[in-house]
């Protein structure tokens, strides 16, 4: 009898985040062939697929027709979102395109992804559950903010409530800086600043039927809001941490926990990404590749094992692909 590869799509392979999706698969040792897609038909991670789609934007009204259309025409076997932005939508409707198109998408439920998304709805579910966190304020809750300054004075972060990497984020010192990074603008969450960029970590968890089965933590160095170098090792305390973290979140899956040590080495949490993380490919060179434990989770009920983690610096750097046009050209 003939063996079929099993099939995978990915989207977003134009983010780093799904390109770093593909750079796991391509390390791991499943045989797959690889779905890429993205809006762009330069976006580099459509050349390191073995098919590449075009697809609108999240936010386009034919975005849910066309994604209808790919998974008829390729019937992967999963389905792993390389955006933040299209995660409403395959939230939303996971369960309806596993029963039409018979795969599986690996995505947490609305809930999660909205807690994770809004970055005051982080801090109060927190607060919620009786975990540590920045203590925050809605940058529109005049007296919550008086309070907050009150409470743990200066410096503050101030940034938008749903947004990415270090975009929109001012670090105030005093009162005029915050009323200067507030005015004229919304969205936006005050936070106190916890730790200092030496004690900032990135973190995973994997849950599956309500229980954390493996959990990795690294220190990062930022770079315009990136891990351009992470450090690996053990951790034991910190993975300890983080798995009560994910076992209060619940996310189907993997999240990712982006956190500082306070004064007395608690983790206080300041974002959460309901899915894989920009460091996910970081993570496979350590030894934890997230994405190939997932996959053969949900297409093989493999159990997952908690991997050794290798000790050691991960450095990240650019790189560069030359496309021939007839394969620009392919990009359906």
């Amino acid at each position: 009898m003939p063996v079929f590869r099993m099939k995978i799509l990915v989207t977003g392979a134009g983010a780093v985040l799904g390109q770093g999706i593909i750079k796991s698969l391509r390390q791991s040792t499943l045989d797959c062939s690889v779905i890429a897609a993205d809006p762009n038909p330069l976006s580099a991670g459509l050349f390191w697929a073995d098919t590449a789609y075009r697809l609108p934007f999240a936010n386009d009204p034919a975005f849910g027709d066309h994604i209808h259309e790919l998974l008829d025409r390729e019937r992967p076997d999963a389905v792993l979102v390389g955006t933040d932005v299209e995660l409403s939508y395959f939230a939303a409707e996971r369960h309806r395109l596993e029963a039409l198109f018979r795969t599986h998408v690996l995505v947490s439920d609305p809930r999660v992804v909205a807690i994770a998304d809004d970055k005051l709805e982080t801090a109060r579910f927190f607060e919620s559950v009786g975990l540590p966190h920045p203590a925050s304020a809605g940058g529109d809750e005049e007296e919550m903010v008086r309070a907050l300054v009150e409470s743990v004075g200066f410096p503050l972060v101030v940034k938008p409530r749903v947004g990415a990497r270090s975009v929109g984020v001012s670090l105030v010192r005093d009162r005029d800086e915050l009323t200067q990074a507030l005015e004229g603008r919304c969205g936006l969450v005050v936070q106190e600043c916890v730790g200092d960029p030496e004690c900032e970590y990135t973190a995973s968890t994997l849950v599956f039927d309500g229980e954390v089965q493996a959990s990795i933590v690294m220190r990062r160095d930022l770079r315009d809001g990136n891990t351009y170098r992470a450090y690996t090792g053990d951790y034991p305390e910190l993975n300890a941490q983080v798995r009560v973290l994910g076992r209060a979140l619940q996310p189907h899956g993997p999240a990712n926990f982006q956190f500082r040590l306070d004064d007395w080495g608690i983790p206080r949490v300041f974002e959460i990404n309901a899915r894989f993380s920009g460091t996910t490919p970081l993570r496979a060179l350590a030894g934890f590749n997230e994405v190939e434990m997932c996959v053969r989770k949900l297409l093989h009920g493999t159990p997952i094992v908690q991997p050794p983690v290798r000790s050691g610096t991960i450095l990240r750097y650019l790189d560069e692909i030359f496309v021939p046009q007839e394969r620009i050209d392919a990009v359906r």
